[in-house]
């Protein structure tokens, strides 16, 4: 079990590409011999490595540590699509070998596959099942503070489904469930665009929209677990009927789902989002119109986002293809348009393709993330 400073370590390491003793000691304000002590006991275990980089002829060069990418495993379950995609990453998040499902909706029969599938899994990379630290499983749903229970999840029609010991009993793994934008928010947290911030939010625009926050360098889940809904919250008072219940909320105005719908109602010939732009080049009114409905409601929502937390960077995370031309024009207008003058331009906003594997790779990520980033109690 890692200590609290050799956590930090990690965590250091995680935002870098590499870091010195020296600058180690000076970050976490401990001597030399502190660090040399922590570091050598990390790299007898395998966790570390160290690398000299080129020397650019102004004297010796210092050792850089880095994590060693075989030093853990993590497994990753998305349970967003017609099947269950089961990954294995590495310590660098890198997928490593990937199998495919048909998704049972049954939890202990679901929990049964999934472990079913695991020594098959990490055999194509002749990794033993000791090497494994956790599973991660990431859902459409709310999940509890615990990140043990699913809530609730309409997709998979469960309601208090404690699939995390379901699973924990049939694999034997740590198992830590996810709601899919904040396990998104995790990846790119430890793997991707965001590793050197502290404060972002990242924005998934898809069938539905989701979104989670990193504070202090923290995922802020909430009281309960379901901070973040962005998607239900009122953009449009009396506007159309919710599948929450509710009317107006973002998701009937800016989902893929809400623009796919608008295309139907106004006959338009367009089966992508892509075709959809192509229209509103030409001059199509409608398509226009839909455009820059979907854009202003989401951008405005973005925009109160930085108006409230004042972030270091958006990340807003979309399929291939449906997050370019007039839409993304009219939501960065729209996120202009709605803060105050003085804070204008000046939140990075970062844009990222997203894949069906790219759920299951954030779900390892949540694996990896309780492993490496949260202090023990």
């Amino acid at each position: 079990m890692l200590n609290a400073h050799q956590q930090q370590i990690l965590r250091l390491l995680i935002a870098s590409h590499g870091m010195s003793r020296t600058e180690m000691a000076e970050k976490m304000k401990l001597s030399k011999a502190a660090i040399s002590t922590l570091v050598k006991e990390m790299l007898h275990a395998g966790l570390l490595e160290e690398s000299v980089p080129e020397s650019n002829g102004q004297g010796r060069p210092s050792v850089l540590l880095k994590m060693r990418a075989d030093s853990a495993y993590f497994l990753g379950a998305s349970l967003l699509g017609e099947h269950v995609i089961l990954v294995l990453i590495d310590m660098h998040g890198w997928v490593l070998a990937k199998t495919e499902m048909a998704l049972n909706p049954d939890p202990q029969q679901l929990s049964a596959a999934l472990a079913a599938a695991i020594p098959g899994l990490i055999a194509q990379k002749g990794i033993s099942a000791d090497q494994l630290i956790g599973l991660g499983v990431t859902l459409s749903g709310f999940v509890d503070e615990n990140q043990a229970i699913c809530v609730q999840s309409a997709l998979l029609g469960w309601k208090n489904v404690p699939l995390a010991e379901m699973l924990k009993q049939q694999t034997g793994l740590d198992v830590s469930l996810e709601n899919d934008a904040k396990a998104l928010a995790v990846s790119e947290k430890i793997f991707g665009v965001a590793k050197k911030a502290r404060n972002f939010t990242l924005i998934s625009h898809g069938d539905g929209i989701g979104s989670a926050h990193f504070f202090q360098g923290q995922l802020h889940r909430g009281a309960h677990g379901g901070a973040g809904e962005i998607a239900h919250c009122t953009i449009e008072p009396g506007g159309r009927p919710c599948r929450c219940g509710k009317r107006g909320c973002l998701d009937t105005l800016a989902s893929l789902t809400a623009i796919r719908e608008s295309v139907r109602d106004k006959a338009l010939e367009a089966q992508s989002i892509a075709e959809l732009e192509t229209l509103a080049v030409k001059g199509n009114s409608a398509a226009i119109s839909i455009l820059h409905q979907a854009g202003q409601a989401l951008g405005l929502s973005i925009a109160n986002i930085i108006q409230m937390n004042d972030p270091e960077l958006i990340v807003i995370a979309h399929q291939p293809h449906a997050f370019d031309g007039l839409l993304k024009t009219v939501v960065m207008q729209s996120i202009d348009s709605h803060v105050l003058p003085s804070i204008m331009g000046k939140t990075p906003i970062s844009t990222i393709d997203i894949h069906a594997e790219s759920w299951a790779r954030a779900a390892a990520s949540v694996a990896a993330y309780r492993f490496i980033i949260q202090l023990p109690d």
